[in-house]
């Protein structure tokens, strides 16, 4: 069976880890038939948009993508196309795996949990007004008769939608998740003590669902300030995370610096009928070129992709070909060495082929 899956190479160094991951994924046997589409800046240089309706609706289409990170500017500009992306193809579950490989420099050894973050609500949804904006004043107007609360005129604003519908699709698709790569327990994260309504929909929703997998999957609730102390000091307590957007967020760089950072932290998008895989880590425009990029995250979302397909012995032999490389230590990009200046570190492609040979 020949798989069909979107291509998008993205920016900065996004072209080098997508190649590494796509010729990692056609050294594993299984057939692909590669859409290659663009998104980010290039795509604004022929489209005029970062995101263009040709590739939503080739990925709409086919139903699987496997992406490249995109640059994002800070504070101005266009929004996310990340963000967008998830929005556009309610792509409402990100999966992000934190594992711990022997040769990866780790805070914590031992470490094997997967955040099952919301991707659609929260504050991340977007909703936000500028400060002395004419729609802010009178918001800010509006919410002081509401509240009563002594809100600054000044103000700028943003609102964080958390709705039953949402919350109940994301922690279902924790606990099956769980149910489905046999894992034993599933954590719901919130701050429901001082965000009562939104936060607190978002517990009392996880706890109703839990009741339907007793027995089969454990279930606890924890504050996500404690959280994230008790993943520092205990994180093999953890074993699947369910979040609202944001603490989601967070808590996924979080525990990717505790098995060893960005670079080892593979990722998903996942809707209801589509798919999109992606590293966690950013673009990093300043290496663009340079042959010296670490391709580990991006080959592991490879990983999961195959998974997603059902190509479970091309995963696992994927895999097994990036922990072998890993342990070894000897074909590695500097960011995996003793020392960043170690003189024995590969480029990018050297990396990659090494990762070849072993499958």
């Amino acid at each position: 069976m020949t798989h069909r899956i979107v291509f998008i190479p993205g920016d900065g160094i996004g072209p080098e880890v997508a190649w590494a991951a796509r010729r990692c994924l056609d050294a594993t046997g299984v057939a692909f038939s590669w859409v290659e589409c663009i998104a980010g800046e290039a795509a604004i240089a022929k489209h005029g948009t970062p995101l263009p309706e040709e590739t939503l609706q080739a990925i709409r289409e086919v139903g699987v993508a496997i992406k490249a990170p995109i640059t994002t500017p800070i504070g101005k500009g266009f929004r996310s196309v990340n963000v967008a992306l998830r929005k556009q193809l309610d792509l409402y579950a990100c999966l992000r795996p934190c594992r711990s490989y022997e040769g990866v420099p780790s805070a914590r050894p031992g470490v094997d949990l997967v955040i099952v973050r919301e991707n659609t609500e929260d504050l991340y949804a977007g909703i936000e007004f500028a400060a002395q904006s004419s729609e802010a004043s009178a918001l800010v107007q509006q919410l002081k008769r509401f509240t009563k609360e002594p809100l600054r005129d000044d103000a700028a604003l943003s609102i964080k939608p958390i709705s039953a519908a949402a919350s109940e699709r994301i922690v279902k698709a924790a606990f099956e998740y769980a149910l489905a790569h046999h894992r034993k327990k599933v954590t719901a994260v919130h701050k429901a003590n001082i965000m009562k309504y939104t936060d607190g929909l978002f517990m009392e929703t996880a706890r109703r669902l839990a009741t339907a997998y007793e027995g089969r999957v454990a279930f606890e609730d924890r504050l996500v300030d404690a959280t994230c102390m008790q993943l520092v000091l205990r994180p093999r307590e953890f074993d699947v995370l369910v979040l609202p957007n944001l603490y989601g967020d967070i808590l996924s760089d979080l525990c990717a610096g505790l098995v060893g950072g960005l670079g080892v932290a593979p990722g998903a998008n996942v809707g209801d009928r589509i798919a999109v895989f992606e590293a966690v880590h950013g673009s990093a425009p300043k290496y663009q070129g340079m042959n010296n990029v670490n391709p580990t995250a991006m080959i592991l979302s490879g990983v999961m992709l195959l998974e997603y397909l059902g190509e479970r012995e091309a995963a696992e032999r994927l895999e097994m070909a990036v922990r072998a490389v890993l342990r070894e230590g000897k074909a590695v990009t500097y960011d995996l060495k003793p020392t960043r200046d170690d003189p024995t570190a590969v480029g990018t492609r050297e990396m990659t082929d090494a990762i070849i040979a072993h499958l």
